[in-house]
């Protein structure tokens, strides 16, 4: 009779350690199984995601001595096309901030050198910032330097991920946002 041998078991793959949302999930759900706590497994993540990208983000502005709100101010200005120029509350309505947070970019932009502030030539009391020669060069540097650190920050994902995440986010944004796009 021949002799009975043990199969060998197949090794199985190891089991994914619960990520931080995850853990969250499981506690609620613990906690409070009366509840759904599906919506954590997306919100959750993208809340996450979306600290450590402008963490990444804010790496190189530092870089040019900027903060985040000083990079957006610049870039709508170098965005707005020559003469690179825009009023305070329109800078405002493309970076999304109140008309007093931006008072205050401008001045620390104006102080360093960046931009400029003067009178509109159709209206003696109304603003307009401009960027100055050393603002534009920064920047034109900066943002050669910002969309590297994007790209290298995409490239962690396949391109049909990227393909499918920015259909996904854009289709999602659109529907959360109505309206506000045309405004901004």
């Amino acid at each position: 009779m021949p002799e009975e041998t043990t199969p060998h078991p197949l090794p199985q793959p190891a089991a994914q350690p619960l990520d931080h949302v995850a853990r969250i999930q499981a506690e609620w759900a613990r906690e409070r199984p009366d509840l759904d706590v599906s919506p954590q497994a997306v919100i959750g993540r993208l809340h996450r995601l979306a600290g450590l990208l402008t963490e990444e983000l804010c790496v190189v502005y530092r870089r040019f001595g900027l903060s985040e709100g000083e990079f957006d101010v610049l870039a709508a200005l170098r965005r707005a096309g020559e003469p690179y120029e825009r009023a305070p509350g329109e800078l405002a309505a493309h970076t999304m901030v109140t008309t007093g947070a931006m008072t205050k970019r401008i001045d620390r932009l104006e102080r360093a050198g960046l931009v400029t502030r003067r009178r509109a030539a159709d209206d003696g009391r109304a603003r307009v910032v401009a960027l100055t020669r050393a603002g534009r060069e920064l920047i034109d540097q900066a943002f050669t330097e910002h969309m590297r650190n994007e790209r290298a920050l995409l490239d962690t994902l396949t391109g049909d991920e990227a393909t499918a995440l920015e259909g996904l986010l854009t289709a999602w944004l659109a529907r959360v946002e109505p309206g506000r796009e045309a405004t901004a």
